[in-house]
């Protein structure tokens, strides 16, 4: 597949989202504080990020409020305490988890909110639901896209199925997600060619989200950049679950459109995000996460044993392949 772009150039289509508090907010069960949400809302205009994404439009009949954050569910009102009218060029995103969300009651109309873009996240086999939320919401005047996660463990009978129902929905863009951090750039390269495929065939954009078990998640997103894909995610510090994501920082050092300056999120990363490690919140590559990526898990057997702080790999590794 034909690559798109250089090293030396940059490409006008190219988007960055910000998925910190998202994904972060599963390290820490979305307690942020409202000067951390703030300064990196500002940190992440500054910089020119593109989109920035505040967290799940998750259902209160579902979680509990007390035993989380207010990023869980991205209320209104808690939108606009950080952005106001949000007189930046940077668009507010969520997130709404197929069969997590109450999506008919909490998302309110385009025209009285400050959310831009809803990012439906959807299993190959709730695709059907999934684009039912997306209908809904496109009619409600919002930009839309379908994120598959854990797209290693579909069958590609499945994934062209899925692209295609997609295709002849509203949804603006698709995503590719790697939710297990466990594709190969190889494997990135074959994903975007048959999403590009459908994409241009629908006037579509495509968009990646990479987890890092293998260290793999900037080469992932950067190998899918270059073949096309024009949506990338990333996080500042690579924070999300498990061994994380993308980290903006290298993504935007990386990126050579002028419009982005890595010199805000700097700022704030020397500020907040060294505050944030210091209260002990744990993220970001370990033995267990390679190995849960190595063998296309998903990482709650990792994040347990980072929790108990297991050293015993070997003991860990015979326990991922005798589940089968």
């Amino acid at each position: 597949m034909a690559k798109k772009g250089s090293l030396l150039s940059f490409r006008p289509d190219i988007k960055v989202v910000d998925a910190t508090i998202r994904d972060g907010g599963l390290v820490n069960d979305f307690r942020f504080t409202d000067e951390f949400v703030k300064e990196l809302y500002r940190a992440n205009a500054a910089a020119g990020i593109d989109y920035m994404e505040f967290g799940y439009k998750a259902s209160k009949d579902i979680f509990d409020e007390n035993a989380f954050g207010e990023w869980k569910f991205c209320e209104e009102d808690s939108i606009r305490r950080i952005v106001g009218d949000n007189d930046t060029d940077m668009k507010i995103a969520v997130m709404a988890d197929v069969g997590r969300c109450n999506y008919k009651r909490d998302i309110i109309n385009k025209a009285d909110s400050a959310i831009d873009l809803i990012r439906v996240a959807t299993y190959i086999n709730t695709i059907p639901a999934a684009l039912k939320i997306v209908e809904y919401c496109h009619n409600l005047g919002y930009e839309t896209t379908v994120n598959i996660m854990a797209i290693s463990n579909a069958r590609e009978t499945e994934i062209s199925e899925a692209l295609e129902m997609i295709g002849n929905s509203p949804a603006d863009g698709i995503y590719i997600v790697d939710s297990y951090g466990a594709l190969y750039m190889e494997e990135i390269e074959v994903l975007t060619e048959k999403y590009l495929e459908t994409a241009e065939k629908f006037g579509k954009y495509v968009g990646i989200h990479a987890h890092n078990n293998q260290q793999l998640s900037f080469a992932n997103t950067i190998t899918a950049l270059t073949h096309g894909v024009s949506y990338l995610d990333a996080t500042v510090c690579g924070m999300g679950r498990g061994a994380g994501n993308c980290a903006s920082e290298q993504l935007l050092g990386f990126l050579k459109n002028p419009k982005y300056d890595i010199i805000p999120l700097l700022k704030f990363m020397e500020k907040q995000m060294e505050l944030i490690k210091e209260q002990g919140v744990e993220w970001g590559y370990n033995i267990p996460y390679l190995l849960t990526g190595q063998t296309n898990r998903h990482p709650r057997s990792a994040i347990s044993a980072t929790k108990e702080k297991r050293t015993d790999y070997l003991n860990f590794y015979l326990e991922l392949n005798d589940k089968d």
